[in-house]
């Protein structure tokens, strides 16, 4: 009689300007590729990919021509499921068909399940967070385009402040628990951290485009980033 084996779990929100920003880069994704795999022996992988400039710049237009937040979404949501599915492609061992819920992805038996957005009214950050409710996740990474929580924009302002930690209550006074706004550029969405407040998830924040920091933070080791504390 054989006994199910279940695999600790973690989540990667990973954004689309990491993945998708410019030509795009084989060298990243066979990196990528391999580190997954890696990983793979040891836990069972989650990623969930954003749209990035292409979603914000069909979005920008669409906000031109009138439409509404939550077409405005669908429209964001559309784009990163076309990038998961070609994030899918590129990774061994990962589901060939998109989910589009969470509990959708909960259930596929793959080492590596991709997938993108859900519903409208939250970004992609809020499906990490809820998926790594859902699996119980041990750990939940956000892989962004700069390597960590800052007290202001550091791609605008030199002078902004790296948090080695944050305590969730703090940020959440920073930054709100709302979404008011399709294609909004920021760190953390407002929905994301109220279940990281409320399942008390542990919550990382990193640059996704150092895939040694993000080894470093699934293993435990002192890495480049920030650590949300619950």
């Amino acid at each position: 009689m054989y006994s199910l084996v279940i695999m600790d779990s973690v989540v990667i929100s990973i954004g689309g300007s990491v993945l998708f920003s410019g030509e795009v880069d084989e060298f990243f994704f066979k990196k990528l590729n391999i580190l997954l795999q890696n990983l793979t022996k040891k836990y069972k992988i989650y990623l969930v990919v954003g749209g990035g400039t292409k979603a914000r710049k069909l979005i920008k237009k669409g906000r031109v021509q009138g439409l509404s937040e939550k077409e405005l979404d669908q429209i964001g949501i559309d784009v990163t499921r076309e990038n998961a599915e070609a994030l899918s492609d590129k990774l061994e061992n990962s589901n060939i068909v998109v989910p589009k819920s969470t509990d959708e992805a909960k259930n596929l038996p793959e080492k590596v399940v991709v997938m993108g957005g859900t519903t409208p009214g939250h970004s992609t950050d809020m499906v990490g967070a809820e998926l790594a409710e859902k699996t119980h996740s041990l750990k939940f990474i956000i892989a962004t385009n700069v390597d960590g929580v800052y007290d202001k924009d550091p791609n605008k302002f030199s002078n902004a402040k790296k948090y080695d930690e944050i305590n969730i209550d703090d940020l959440i006074k920073q930054q709100g628990t709302e979404w008011k706004t399709a294609g909004k550029n920021t760190v953390i969405d407002g929905p994301a951290l109220t279940i990281i407040h409320k399942a008390k998830i542990p919550t990382f924040v990193l640059n996704g485009k150092q895939l040694d920091e993000l080894e470093k933070a699934i293993t435990n080791q002192k890495f480049n980033g920030t650590i949300i504390k619950n």
